[in-house]
Order: C-alpha cells, then structure tokens, then sequence
C-alpha cells in the first residue's frame, strides 16, 4: 500500500499532480487546498497518500495534511459518496469548516458544496455527526502520535479487506471503551478486529 510519497514535483493543474520519485512519475488526485500548497514545478514535495483500488483502475489521491486524508477517508464511507466526490467535497470546504457543519447540522452551508444536493448533505450529518463527536474534537488537538496510530490502524483493516466505513466505526467502538487510547497503531488493529469480528 502506498502511504505517502517524497519526490520532485513534475507538474500540477488544479485537482491533479504528478511526482517524480526515483525515476517513477506518480499521478495523483488532490484538493484544490493541497494544490495551492504545493511548491513550484522542479520543488520537493511530501504527500500523504490513499490508493484508492477498484475493479477496473487503481488511483492515488495525495494531501497536505493527515486530517484531510482521514476526513476523506471518512466521506468515502458513506454511502453514495465516491472517491472523487469525497475529494471535491474537500476541495470546496477545509475539514475543520466540514466537521463544524456537520456536528451543527448546517444542511444549508453543505449544500452550498459545489454538486452537493440537500440529501447528500443529510446522509452526511447523519453519518458524521455522532462521529465527530465521540472524536471530541479535531485531529490535530487529539495529538499527532494518537492519531497516526488511528491511521496506520485504519489503513491496514482496510488492506485487509475491511470496509472504509466497518472500519472507522470498529476503531469509534474501541474508543468509546472508555480506555487509554493512546495505543501503537498494533493495539488499536487487534482490538478493532475484535469489534470486528464479534459482528
């Protein structure tokens, strides 16, 4: 699984990068927010990454900032919402204004989401909502290494055939136990397949 990349940067457009690393060029999928972010063609760049496998092609969709991976990742579990709607829903609003809508229940300011309609931006909030909130919180203030390890856990239940959404909620379940949650990522798997599997 690819979960990030350093290289030369060798083009960009608005949505769309590509990344020499080591002789290969990598064609990546990304916000309109990791676009302005990133440096001049010829520049060294890091992005965090999530490949993003389907029957018929493989895409690599790369970020600045691991929040907005992991908010990606958790709009892909929704139903109805593809990898590509997921990634224009964070091109037109940054996560932390997405979690505060959504934990509001601000229908409206979601539907003023380029190509979001006021069902999607339903199944949204209630899909995110009760999330958000067991979270308590963003990303970044629940602290860098405890949310690394979510990712890293999140990433490899996936790549063991889980479900973007069976996963996130088999990792909320975990902390909702009310227990130390500042696992190695090792931890968080095992206890997360226990939800899992108890299922």
């Amino acid at each position: 699984m690819i979960v990030s990349l350093h290289g030369t940067l060798l083009s960009k457009e608005a949505v769309f990068a590509v990344i020499d690393v080591n002789g290969v060029g990598y064609g990546v999928h990304i916000t309109l927010s990791t676009f302005e972010a990133l440096p001049d063609v010829g520049g060294e760049v890091t992005l965090l990454t999530h490949l993003h496998v389907r029957e018929d092609a493989m895409q690599l969709f790369g970020f600045r900032h691991a929040a907005e991976r992991r908010m990606f990742r958790q709009l892909q579990g929704i139903s109805g919402i593809g990898a590509r709607m997921a990634l224009n829903i964070l091109s037109g609003v940054a996560p932390e204004e997405l979690r505060r809508r959504v934990t509001t229940g601000d229908i409206a300011a979601l539907t003023r989401i380029p190509g979001i309609g006021r069902k999607t931006a339903e199944r949204i909030v209630v899909e995110l909502r009760d999330s958000f909130a067991r979270e308590g919180g963003t990303e970044e203030s629940a602290g860098g290494a405890a949310s690394g390890a979510r990712d890293e856990a999140l990433m490899a239940l996936q790549a063991l055939g889980y479900p973007g959404n069976a996963a996130e909620k088999a990792l909320a379940a975990v902390q909702r136990m009310g227990e130390n949650t500042d696992f190695p990522a090792s931890e968080l798997i095992k206890k997360a397949l226990q939800q899992l599997n108890s299922r």
